[in-house]
């Protein structure tokens, strides 16, 4: 415990203190916040800052079920081409103004624009027009079997609905510190936030929540607390010492070997935050990646057991799981994948020489300031080398790495050709969720794979019209991707943080968010 204890002198020393009520939450989370706009990003940070500010037209349960959030209710046709969908009372931008139609139409479009998921469902987007100031109607070409799955997207950038002056902002371009309006149970204060520091959050006096109690994301979004402060520190020891002294009230990612510390710690208790599926993605742009047999080659040479073993620990907290959809989940299967992501080296080896390898270095960017990630770049370099193959390490900060993820350029010159990284489960349910599989030339990205078959077999199953039919796809798109390779599955495990017993959520939230959540 003297480790634990020990004080540090880069604590919160630092940090721009004051005093906090007993109605203010401070939490370290597992990533800076420096992009703001949850369309743009599809990192998890992000994500969870949208979920303060914005909220969802309509919104996922705890049973995985679709209800109503802004809307009051919606109405489909009985040839399910026209969806009605109608805003509840008392919505109302944190500037004051009412949220209208008009605003839902222009998030609806700039998400179908940007998101994956989203494109998916454009093609049959015939028009999206307002019927009045709290109605409007989505008019498709021809039946679609996601629109709600899609519109209620939970994660991995959800549809939140912003001012229409907002989202009319270009797609390509994240939107401004002083356009963050919401109307969700939370403004984002911006005059407060310091990148690297800080990130503040009030309670939102104005906002109605729905009745209902809170399930998943749906419901009531009831803010208990005054005030959010997530504090940036990102060494983990500093973080639990912060926390032991009680100057943060939690910590969203505590590192393996510092979990049975914690344990010990009264006063505290540990809290898986979210849980998902680890994967490496290639990029198919270059060299070497652009061939489909050393891309096969990398996923035989990878292993899932010691990835998890190496980057989890506890194997309370890992699963082996070799579906691309998650484990559990009504899509879930290992087809395909009996002799894959084992570290098999020696034949991963004979077909990296098959397959005319020249020694083309692996530019393999990876986060060190992210808990759950930063063991992932030399666990795999380790595990590619085995194999045969050369591979360069650039390790950054997180969101440096994801700037130099959406750079096409070629490895060497600031590229990259591998990286690994974490999906959330709610991310990982389906062949159109599951984003990695997106392999349209036109619309794939962070890759940027090309695959008609696999878009072909992807089209089918959003026409499916039974659970079965899409069972069937997902077995065959799985076996596709073994073939083609957009992505390697590594894998499922629980990100577990450190809370005080001071707080407590009130319902089983399915990452973190901040309403329901209260001091005693």
């Amino acid at each position: 415990m003297k480790r634990l204890l020990a004080a540090t002198l880069v604590t919160l020393a630092a940090l721009p203190l004051q005093q906090v009520s007993a109605q203010t939450v401070r939490i370290v989370m597992h990533s800076d916040l420096k992009i703001l706009d949850p369309t743009v990003s599809t990192q998890y940070i992000v994500r969870n800052h949208g979920y303060l500010v914005w909220d969802q037209l309509l919104a996922v349960d705890a049973k995985g079920t679709v209800r109503p959030q802004m809307a009051e209710k919606w109405d489909v046709s009985a040839d399910r081409l026209t969806w009605t969908f109608r805003l509840r009372d008392g919505l109302e931008w944190h500037d004051g103004t009412p949220v209208t139609a008009e605003d839902c139409i222009a998030s609806v479009r700039r998400f179908i624009r940007r998101d994956p998921t989203g494109l998916r469902l454009a093609p049959f987007v015939a028009s999206l027009d307002a019927v009045d100031v709290k109605t409007f109607r989505l008019v498709l070409k021809e039946p679609y079997g996601l629109v709600l799955e899609t519109l209620s997207k939970p994660s991995l950038a959800p549809l939140l609905i912003m001012p229409k002056r907002v989202a009319e902002t270009d797609p390509a371009e994240p939107i401004k510190p002083e356009q963050v309006i919401g109307s969700g149970p939370f403004v984002f204060k911006r005059d407060e936030w310091k990148p690297g520091e800080r990130v503040v959050y009030v309670k939102n006096p104005k906002y109605r929540p729905r009745a209902e109690p809170p399930s998943g994301l749906a419901g009531g979004k009831v803010a208990m607390v005054d005030r959010v402060e997530w504090v940036n520190i990102t060494d983990p020891q500093t973080a639990v010492n912060a926390l032991v002294r009680g100057e943060v009230d939690a910590v969203e990612n505590v590192p393996p070997d510092l979990l049975p510390l914690v344990e010990k710690e009264k006063g505290l208790f540990l809290k898986p935050f979210t849980s998902g599926q680890y994967f490496a993605r290639m990029n198919h742009a270059h060299p070497p990646f652009d061939n489909p047999k050393i891309r096969q080659a990398a996923m035989i040479a990878l292993s899932q057991e010691q990835i998890l073993k190496g980057t989890v620990g506890d194997p309370k907290y890992y699963k082996v799981c070799r579906s691309m959809y998650a484990c559990g989940s009504p899509l879930a299967t290992d087809a395909g994948m009996k002799d894959l992501v084992k570290g098999d080296a020696k034949r991963a080896a004979a077909m990296l020489k098959e397959a005319g390898y020249d020694g083309t270095p692996v530019v393999l960017p990876y986060p060190t300031d992210v808990t759950a990630l930063a063991s992932l770049g030399p666990l795999a370099k380790q595990q590619l080398e085995r194999a045969g193959f050369k591979v360069q390490l650039a390790p950054s900060d997180w969101q440096s790495m994801g700037a130099r993820l959406r750079k096409k350029d070629k490895p060497a010159d600031g590229g990259w050709s591998f990286f690994m990284s974490f999906y959330d489960t709610r991310d990982a349910l389906d062949p159109i969720g599951r984003t990695m599989l997106n392999t349209n030339c036109r619309t794939s990205f962070l890759g940027w794979p090309c695959d008609d078959k696999m878009e072909s077999l992807r089209d089918a199953f959003t026409r499916a019209s039974d659970m079965e039919a899409k069972r069937d796809l997902a077995r065959q798109i799985q076996e596709r991707n073994n073939e083609f390779v957009a992505f390697v599955t590594l894998g499922e495990a629980s990100f577990v943080g450190a809370v005080s017993k001071n707080v407590e959520q009130v319902f089983d939230a399915p990452f973190t968010v901040f309403w329901g959540l209260k001091k005693k």
